[in-house]
């Protein structure tokens, strides 16, 4: 916002964004957002923390002034004059704001960045004040959050302002080995040292709605390559569209979705509560079984309740977190937060659609490398805040693109099952459609595996595997029933622990319904695995996948042996 008089005094501002001229109470009414085209104006530190916080919760860090001039450093001016200014106008000792408060009654510790002072700048007293009060959230055992905005590292400070970048992720780092959860929130703008260090290796990055956030500034990529940057570069819409943060969260909605997400950490650490396991529904009434060719059509009838279905109605609360953190978001893995008969808990899950459009959009459920990498940043997450995992699985396979390859899916695919064998917090995955190869495995590998009545879990295709092993894919009913690819074959051969039975005729004729008896399902089987200590978990876990092992084989291979290359 264009301004010509100290803001107390003045009236009326132009906004940048649509040069609209705003009543200065109605914007100050609006969190200092363009009612008219949703600008958001810079906060500084004392206005952010008022936003923010619950009231008269917030309490300075004890005041141990920290001053420096380490180099003797001299411009126009020297750097004692440049601080004293930077003091006298702002009302603030550094360009960081720190303290402890409550935020909808959880306790943080709290860092917000003010881009009056410097540039919001990181120097060494920055580096000093952030870094004690990460320490004083380790020693609290509550969350830290930091709020950013910064041009980057401090030259003035020389190369003692590029050690805080470390000396500030050292501080994160022990936060994260005690499991204790970190936020960033990134204003505009937020570049340089601090872009790279805090304001990204953040358990969640959530960036503020028009806020931008890189490395090297646009000018100076501009200069150095000469090339033309893409439409909205670095804005905290293309970093989401680019895996870069969790979410983009405009500013009214700012301290709900951060409560939220407090919330499900704090309950990640209190002992679980013992509650009776639900009541079993009664089973309805149901036809014969269907044939196996069958059964595959209506797991993949497009009717079908997605895992976004599931989440508006078996789960409550879902706050969806994106990105791989390296560049991409994968549409066909979806996930985040959401509660369960009350708890939290860390729900990941392939994503189809309904319509054409959809399925295009989300690549049909067949996850990228990126996907799975999405999918194993959010359970490791959950297993650093004890939170347990749900997943639903429902993927013709993983994605078999040239891009895939390129980007190293089999590896990528790898790394998830590796990582979920020995991921110490309770695991239950749910086949709800489609459960189609190593793809579906990705999020598969669990402690208690379910399958809904109607879904298929195969190594394979059966189009697939009846153009390997047929003369031709028109095989491929005589391929579904060869494979043994349903929930019944599958509780007989040990793969599936319990089928979830569906309303009549199946899921997509009562999606409501479907929710409810999987929601009662997931719940009943997580219950248990709550009290369990983790290093037992995992032990039993490994146990489960080590009894496939082809001595214990009682089903003798379907057609002539041949092992799936496609």
């Amino acid at each position: 916002m264009t301004t010509t008089a100290p803001r107390d005094e003045q009236l009326w501002s132009r906004c940048d964004g649509c040069a609209s001229l705003l009543y200065r109470k109605r914007l100050r009414r609006n969190l200092d957002v363009c009612p008219e085209c949703g600008s958001h104006t810079r906060l500084d530190a004392p206005d952010r923390v008022a936003q923010l916080v619950d009231p008269d919760s917030f309490a300075p860090l004890p005041d141990r002034a920290v001053r420096v001039d380490p180099i003797d450093f001299v411009d126009a001016v020297p750097y004692p004059h440049r601080l004293g200014a930077a003091r006298a106008a702002t009302g603030l000792d550094e360009a960081v704001l720190c303290g402890t408060a409550r935020l909808g009654g959880h306790p943080v510790a709290l860092a917000v960045m003010d881009f009056r002072f410097l540039g919001g700048s990181l120097g060494c007293a920055v580096g000093e004040l952030i870094t004690r009060t990460a320490e004083r959230a380790l020693a609290d055992g509550c969350p830290l959050v930091l709020v950013t905005a910064s041009g980057g590292a401090r030259m003035q400070e020389g190369a003692l302002s590029l050690m805080q970048m470390a000396t500030v992720s050292q501080a994160l780092a022990g936060l994260r080995e005690a499991g204790l959860l970190t936020v960033s929130v990134v204003t505009d703008p937020t570049y340089g040292g601090v872009a790279a260090s805090f304001a990204t290796n953040t358990d969640l990055v959530l960036a503020e709605s028009g806020a931008r956030l890189g490395f090297a500034g646009p000018r100076v990529i501009r200069q150095v390559t000469g090339a033309a940057l893409p439409e909205g570069f670095q804005t905290a819409e293309y970093l989401l569209r680019h895996g870069q943060v969790d979410m983009v969260v405009p500013r009214h909605a700012l301290r709900g979705r951060l409560v939220a997400l407090l919330a499900a950490a704090d309950a990640g650490r209190r002992p679980p509560v013992t509650r009776p396991a639900p009541a079993s529904p009664p089973r309805p009434a149901a036809p014969e079984p269907r044939d196996a060719w069958e059964t595959v059509r209506v797991a993949r009838h497009p009717g079908r309740p997605t895992t976004l279905d599931y989440l508006e109605t078996a789960f409550d609360g879902f706050v969806e977190l994106h990105g791989d953190r390296l560049g991409a978001d994968c549409p066909a893995i979806v996930g985040g937060v959401a509660r369960l008969d009350g708890r939290p808990v860390m729900v990941i899950g392939h994503q189809k659609g309904h319509t054409t459009a959809e399925l295009v959009a989300r690549n049909f459920g067949m996850a990228s490398p990126a996907g799975h990498r999405k999918a194993l940043r959010l359970a490791r997450l959950a297993a650093r805040l004890r939170l347990p995992v749900v997943t639903l699985v429902d993927t013709p396979g993983a994605d078999p693109g040239v891009t895939a390859e390129q980007q190293g899916q089999a590896a990528a695919i790898a790394e998830n099952i590796l990582a979920m064998s020995v991921l110490p917090t309770p695991v239950v995955a749910v086949v709800t459609g489609e459960g189609g190869s190593g793809g579906a495995l990705a999020l598969a590998v669990a402690d208690r595996v379910l399958m809904l009545e109607h879904a298929v879990y195969s190594v394979i295709s059966p189009e697939g595997c009846a153009a390997i092993l047929w003369p031709d894919s028109s095989a491929a009913p005589q391929a579904a029933r060869a494979l043994r690819l349903t929930g019944a074959d599958l509780c007989r051969l040990g793969v599936v622990d319990e089928l979830v039975p569906e309303p009549y005729p199946a899921a997509h004729g009562d999606p409501a319904g479907a929710a409810e008896l999987l929601a009662r399902a997931v719940a009943a089987n997580l219950a248990p695995l709550l009290s369990v200590p983790p290093a037992t978990l995992v032990r039993r876990r490994r146990q489960r996948f080590r009894r496939f092992g082809a001595a214990r084989s009682a089903v003798v291979p379907a057609g002539d042996g041949h092992a799936e290359v496609a």
